[in-house]
């Protein structure tokens, strides 16, 4: 049963740099609100993942540990869904891996959260259940083009794996909050940049290593045109609308589960200028200039434009700029910048 006093919280992919993010500022809160009752007291966050938790998340004692593969652990019947109040599901394959291993995507992606979804059904608690869906759900084609700008009415056409596998994730947690099985909100998070640490395998990585690299004195590459439009969200906006759609009340969160977070529209030639006005010339030095025809097919078959009134109505906005994500990476990541930076933008 769940707890009727402390609230216990799930996090999947808990342990990546989003996930442990999450479980960051849950536990800064100590009270929760869930779904727009009143604040409860945080009991436990339980991070599962395949990589066990960083040192400060592993030495608080609110924190549970569960590794190892999200399906299997489902089909096992490790995760104590019926303890659990509120359940983030971010664990994911991206998607560049997608497209180059449909098994692993599917698997990943679609079968975990059907997998999740009906883990939760059979517990009988119908917890709050956050999805972190993407923009990705949207693509463009010749056929049935996207419009100029996104808004929240506008139909999902997604052209690749990851977009598939993420759009029928939506429409599994629709379906099981119809049911009352769980209380769903999806969260169609845009690009997350300045993510720090290594390279991962998603087609948009370039977006945080074109400027994490060169700040950390590192050659990298861009492999699209730099006028290609994107839309970018900062870790701490992204943490920001996860963290709404779990306490929203329902009247104010509405009828349809997926919502489009807030995006600052910008361009890669942009990106790359706020780079150089912060650390100056010779950090651009650092980026080639190398187009791949894969990813390129995959970024710009992406909007790059949001008229998000329904997260704007739940107090969520754009960031401001790229230099306001730039100061905040430096600001949060010190040890990875060696790159000197020009005193007026550092300070």
């Amino acid at each position: 049963m769940t707890s009727s006093t402390g609230l216990n919280i799930l996090v999947t992919g808990g342990c990546g740099f989003l996930g442990a993010r999450l479980a960051r500022a849950l536990l800064a809160q100590e009270a929760v609100s869930l779904a727009g009752a009143a604040p409860r007291p945080l009991a436990h966050v339980l991070l599962v993942d395949r990589a066990p938790p960083p040192s400060d998340l592993r030495d608080d004692g609110r924190v549970r540990f569960i590794g190892g593969d999200l399906p299997s652990l489902i089909a096992d019947g490790q995760l104590p869904l019926d303890e659990v109040d509120l359940v983030f599901h971010l664990a994911a394959a991206v998607s560049g891996e997608c497209e180059a291993d449909f098994d692993l995507g599917m698997r990943s992606n679609l079968d975990a959260t059907r997998g999740l979804l009906d883990a939760c059904r059979k517990s009988g608690t119908a917890p709050v259940f956050v999805f972190s869906s993407s923009v990705a759900v949207f693509g463009d084609s010749p056929e049935q083009p996207l419009p100029p700008v996104i808004e929240d009415t506008t139909l999902a056409t997604p052209q690749n794996s990851y977009g598939i596998q993420k759009f029928v994730g939506e429409q599994l947690v629709a379906d099981y909050t119809r049911k009352g099985y769980v209380a769903g909100r999806s969260v169609r998070l845009m690009t997350v940049s300045v993510r720090p640490g290594l390279p991962n395998g998603a087609a948009s990585g370039f977006l945080s290593g074109m400027l994490r690299e060169p700040l950390a004195q590192r050659r990298t590459r861009c492999p699209v045109d730099p006028d290609t439009a994107v839309a970018l969200a900062s870790p701490g906006n992204t943490i920001a609308g996860l963290l709404r759609a779990a306490s929203a009340p329902a009247a104010d969160w509405g009828a349809r589960t997926a919502i489009n977070l807030p995006a600052l529209t910008t361009t890669v030639r942009e990106m790359a200028q706020a780079l150089e006005r912060l650390a100056g010339p010779q950090a651009t030095a650092l980026i080639d200039w190398e187009p791949d025809p894969q990813v390129t097919k995959i970024i710009t078959s992406w909007p790059s434009r949001f008229e998000a009134r329904r997260a704007a109505a739940l107090g969520l906005a754009p960031d401001a700029s790229v230099d306001a994500i730039l100061a905040d990476y430096v600001r949060e990541n010190p040890e990875a910048v060696r790159m000197p930076l020009r005193t007026a933008m550092a300070a």
